[in-house]
Parts: C-alpha cells; structure tokens; sequence
C-alpha cells in the first residue's frame, strides 16, 4: 500500500529526506510547519533507541521505497528483477527504481515531487518515444526521449516546476523550451543517494526469501 500522508512527518519518521532537499529535518518552515530532528507525535523523542539490524534493515528498505514512494509490491518485483540480474543486486535495484518513468519526469523538472510526476503521468501527459504512457511504473531505457505531450505544453504546473529547477541530475538531458528530455545512460552509484545503505536491503529481503 503506498503511503499517502504528510511527507514531513514521513521524513522525520524515517530521519532521512525522502524528498532529498533536507527540508523536512534542517528546520526549514513552510505554511506553518516546524520540522523536528524526532519522530512524529507525542512520543517522537523517545524513538531513539538502537534499532535491532532487522530493524535497521528494515528502515533503510523504508527510506528507499519511501524516497520512490512505490507501493511495497511494486518495490519487491524490482528488487527480484535486480535479483535475477548480473550486477551487484544493489546498485541494480536502484539503477531500476531510477529508470521508472515517474522518477525521470521528476528527474528532469517537469514536477517537484516524484508524487507529482506520476499525476502527470497519470494523467497522460507524458509520451515515451513519441507515444503516450500513462503508467508511472513503466521502465525506461537509456535513449528514451520522455516528452509533456503537446497539446499540454502549456500546463502551468509543468512550467513553474521547470523555473525551479536549478541543476538537472548529469544522466538526463533536458530542453526546457519544448519540455521534452533524454534519458542519456545509467546513472553512476555516486551519483543516486549517499545515505541509503542497499546493502541492508538486500540483507532484508534474502530474509525473505
């Protein structure tokens, strides 16, 4: 099931910055929010104790689906894809959960959250290749051109998300006039989070199986 409440109390939860600003943890207020270091509710601080490591594990697996914000189902068939793969199962699980087509529409600025990238694409207003794809699950592959299909150029929330955008991520070229992108390759392990410990996960999910 996918988690559809506050991405700050979730963050917080977690201590880890599923929207990768750090907002949600550095004090940073927005509308009245007061981000604290502790978990939410009234007993948010006393959640500090050591974890056992099938609970570190199973926070770091966590962090990671929540970051994608993917339900659990949809997490387990791309970590037994990776799985079944050649590379380092890892780094192949998240080199996956970047190739999804919502995470390249966020990647590439046409939204601000990867929650609003999949209402675009949702809501058809995204084209792989050319050809409208409504499922933000689907895997693209390097050379894709992911594209806001033209008779939607002109949506306003694509356009303010682009004025956002300061830097797009170096493995995704990006032509703001004709809002189209292009998944140019892979992405390198230094370049996906530092703080997630995929080593963890894998060590969660081979207790599963």
């Amino acid at each position: 099931m996918r988690y559809t409440g506050s991405t700050w109390k979730r963050s917080r939860r977690l201590g880890f910055s599923t929207l990768e600003t750090g907002k949600e943890l550095n004090g940073h207020t927005i509308k009245g929010h007061n981000p604290r270091s502790y978990g939410p509710g009234q007993h948010g601080v006393d959640r500090k104790k050591k974890p056992s490591e099938y609970g570190k594990q199973l926070i770091e697996k966590q962090k990671l689906r929540q970051m994608y914000d993917v339900n659990e189902r949809q997490f387990r068939r791309l970590f037994m894809i990776a799985l079944k793969s050649k590379e380092v199962t890892g780094y192949a699980f998240m080199k996956l959960l970047e190739s999804r087509l919502d995470n390249l529409v966020y990647r590439m600025g046409f939204a601000r959250t990867r929650r609003g990238a999949r209402q675009l694409v949702n809501h058809g207003h995204v084209t792989v290749n050319g050809k409208k794809i409504d499922i933000p699950s689907y895997l693209c592959s390097v050379n894709d051109v992911i594209a806001i299909r033209e008779k939607d150029k002109d949506l306003k929330v694509v356009q303010e998300s682009l004025d956002s955008v300061v830097n797009n991520c170096a493995y995704v070229e990006v032509n703001k006039e004709t809002k189209s992108g292009k998944f140019l390759r892979e992405p390198e392990r230094k370049e996906l989070p530092a703080d997630i410990n995929e080593a963890q996960i894998v060590e969660y999910y081979n207790r599963k199986l």
